[in-house]
């Protein structure tokens, strides 16, 4: 099939993809991703902003001079900082931020006044950024606050909505978008900033209106198995998803593409680094929401839904079906080797037709000693013996 057959089928909600049967695959796949995830964030840890952390940032924009992250780095070393962490800002770099540990405001000054040198300004142009580590604490248990407060009214509003089993589904793969962001920013070691845990909220909502979509449909078909018995929960659940596929793909596509010019304009145009921190979440977040109501919340769904004695019924009576259905070929095929293999039996192919004769113990294929098999009616000859053609009848005259 052609890629422009394939989009078609998509566009028009013809597609007929098999979402639950690899569903070990995609299980796998996010064990792996979160498992690197996890190894990552044990080794290297998150890289947390001073917002977090605690500690001391100065900001300068550098004049008559494009600065270098060593020379920046060698003015503040001179003012008694050990260790600073240096970040060049613009496009090309025309300021310098400088972070450290918390500092006293001796250190503060004189940190002020060697950028100020360096980058021929006034001590009053340099901003000085200073955050305490019980701010950043506070910071961080009002996040884990938010998000388990976050938890338990979604799992109530979607177990009186639908079931617990659906919330079930929907929580596990919040849970998994969880650890695919928090492992990304490990891997990447992109700084987390309160406004990387503000879009962080917000990629989890849109990761559970992907998913309530889904299921949405899945309940408004599943109505139908217990009136018909014609399909699987799992069968109805791929028909769900095929059919709301399409707008899945609306929805996350119109979510990017906001979000891919906040990151792209914003951040690298005008250099706004609060708005790369919220787009470059949000970014990471939608993608694996998409990828997450599609394959982990559906395809989990199934398997808590497949265990029921309900549908584990209709299952089997489906599979029984299936089975009656290709007995008959199989039972023709073997009943045409049958006359060589039968015990106590016997054929007749000298002109009998495929005559089954009785034994000589009385038994035949009925299988019971004592008693006569079942003879075949012999065939009508289509012609005399001999090859000869048969003799027309004659109607007999009246006298």
């Amino acid at each position: 099939m052609s890629l422009r057959s394939e989009l078609s089928d998509i566009f028009h909600e013809r597609t007929n993809y098999d979402f639950v049967g690899p569903k070990k695959k995609w299980f796998t796949f996010s064990a792996v991703l979160i498992l690197i995830g996890l190894a990552t964030l044990g080794i290297r840890g998150l890289d947390l902003g001073i917002e977090f952390k605690g500690g001391t940032s100065w900001e300068v924009k550098v004049n008559d001079k494009r600065p270098t992250v060593d020379s920046a780095g060698d003015a503040v070393e001179v003012a008694g900082l050990v260790d600073p962490g240096v970040q060049l800002l613009g496009r090309p770099p025309d300021s310098v931020r400088v972070e450290s540990k918390r500092a006293t405001i001796e250190v503060q000054e004189k940190v002020r006044a060697a950028l100020a040198a360096y980058a021929n300004a006034q001590p009053v142009d340099v901003s000085i950024n200073d955050v305490g580590p019980s701010w950043g604490g506070e910071v961080s248990g009002k996040a884990v606050r938010a998000l388990m407060i976050f938890f338990l009214v979604i799992a109530a509003y979607l177990s009186l909505r639908f079931e617990p089993k659906m919330a079930i589904a929907a929580l596990a793969a919040v849970v998994h978008d969880i650890f695919i962001t928090v492992g990304a920013y490990a891997i990447s070691g992109f700084p987390v900033t309160p406004a990387t845990v503000i879009s962080f909220l917000t990629i989890l909502g849109f990761s559970l209106y992907d998913t309530v979509v889904v299921f949405d449909k899945v309940d408004e078909n599943v109505a139908g198995i217990g009136a018909t018995g014609r399909e699987t929960y799992s069968g109805v659940v791929n028909r769900s998803m095929n059919e709301v596929l399409m707008r899945s793909l609306n929805t996350s596509i119109t979510a990017v593409l906001p979000v891919l010019s906040l990151l792209l304009v914003g951040a690298y145009l005008f250099e706004a680094t609060t708005l790369k921190d919220f787009a470059l979440a949000l970014l990471i977040g939608l993608i694996t929401g998409v990828y997450s109501s599609l394959f982990i919340a559906t395809p989990l769904l199934a398997v808590l839904k497949e265990r029921e004695p309900r549908y584990t019924a209709i299952r089997q009576k489906l599979a029984g079906r299936a089975a009656t259905v290709a007995a008959p070929a199989y039972a023709t095929a073997t009943a045409g080797g049958a006359g060589d293999s039968s015990a106590g039996g016997a054929t007749d192919n000298g002109g009998t037709g495929g005559r089954i004769l009785d034994t000589p113990d009385g038994g035949g294929d009925t299988g019971e000693p004592g008693r006569p098999a079942r003879v075949a009616p012999r065939p009508v000859p289509s012609r005399r013996p001999g090859g000869a053609a048969p003799r027309p009848r004659q109607k007999r005259r009246k006298r």
